[in-house]
């Protein structure tokens, strides 16, 4: 009778534990929910401000090509807010990064996992650790001495533009690409590689027909994370894409993005004037476009999950 009432006791007690348990991670998902509500419900008010308070046109601001929100233009009567020119300079970089980034990250997660497992990723583990914990703003200062010199001295020009921050960046995403890629290759099923190899695939026949194909999703999962790492990046490509608010003619012309003008200009507005409300609105599409790529991210990892 007593060890019935002991086990009672144990059974009632890890029961309370649950219960607390489970309240404690309830109210730490209800947190973290409540503050990314309250981020975008900010975000989003003061970036509207710019429609409701000024009375800017949507159209006007999303694909106006003069960017000059001080300055009042003397033909239209209306200050220069169109966001054109930073939002192809942002997408600029960031697709132009990824286009480079991809075939190495490819090559080296591939290397690292079916080509020489030990020895890969001995050798290219640390270094794809490193390049993640470099700084910003090293990969900045590292692009302004050594990358605008010698796209300078290529291609004419300050050097300063999409180009060298398409390189930067391409340096910067690409241990984001490589360690997911790398991830992605590895959970690949072992009877994948050996049924190619048993009806006489070559190696290379058999990663490239196989493996590659069947970590297609993956993959594309892992470019869509380096681009919205890319697009949001600000520190480092403000230093070398030349902040010019221009609709870009080239490669090499001085250019913005959304972040480079944001960071530049949001501690020298007055907070509820046009100037800073215009600044927010540039906030809120990086906000809204970090949502898609997290919707694309699960829209492609929920159509091709491996079994």
């Amino acid at each position: 009778m007593d060890l019935i009432t002991e086990k009672i006791k144990k059974t009632s007690l890890s029961t309370k534990q649950d219960r607390f348990g489970k309240a404690i991670s309830i109210l730490a998902l209800l947190f973290i929910a409540a503050i990314v509500v309250m981020i975008f419900a900010f975000v989003i008010t003061r970036g509207f401000a710019t429609f409701t308070s000024n009375k800017i046109n949507v159209f006007d601001f999303l694909f106006g090509t003069n960017w000059n929100p001080s300055v009042v233009d003397k033909k239209t009567g209306l200050p220069g807010v169109g966001a054109a020119p930073l939002i192809i300079g942002s997408l600029a970089v960031t697709f132009l990064a990824a286009l480079i980034a991809t075939p190495f990250a490819i090559g080296t997660a591939v290397f690292m996992t079916e080509v020489a497992k030990k020895r890969g990723a001995k050798i290219m583990q640390p270094v794809i650790e490193l390049l993640v914990g470099i700084p910003s703003v090293v990969y900045g200062v590292i692009g302004l001495t050594v990358v605008v010199p010698f796209v300078r001295s290529i291609f004419g020009g300050t050097g300063l533009g999409i180009l060298s921050g398409t390189i930067v960046l391409c340096v910067m995403i690409l241990p984001t690409i490589t360690s997911m890629t790398v991830d992605t290759l590895k959970a690949v099923p072992r009877h994948y590689r050996e049924s190619a190899l048993a009806i006489g695939a070559t190696r290379w026949q058999m990663i490239y027909k196989v493996i590659l194909r069947a970590a297609t999703p993956g993959i594309l999962t892992a470019i869509v994370f380096g681009m919205a790492r890319a697009f949001g990046e600000a520190l480092a490509v403000q230093m070398v894409i030349g902040n010019a608010a221009n609709m870009p003619e080239s490669l090499v012309s001085p250019s913005a993005t959304l972040t480079s003008v944001l960071t530049m200009g949001i501690g020298n507005t007055v907070m509820g004037s046009l100037q800073n409300n215009v600044l927010w609105s540039l906030a809120m599409i990086l906000l809204l476009m970090s949502l898609v790529f997290n919707i694309l991210i699960r829209w492609i990892g929920s159509k091709g999950e491996l079994k």
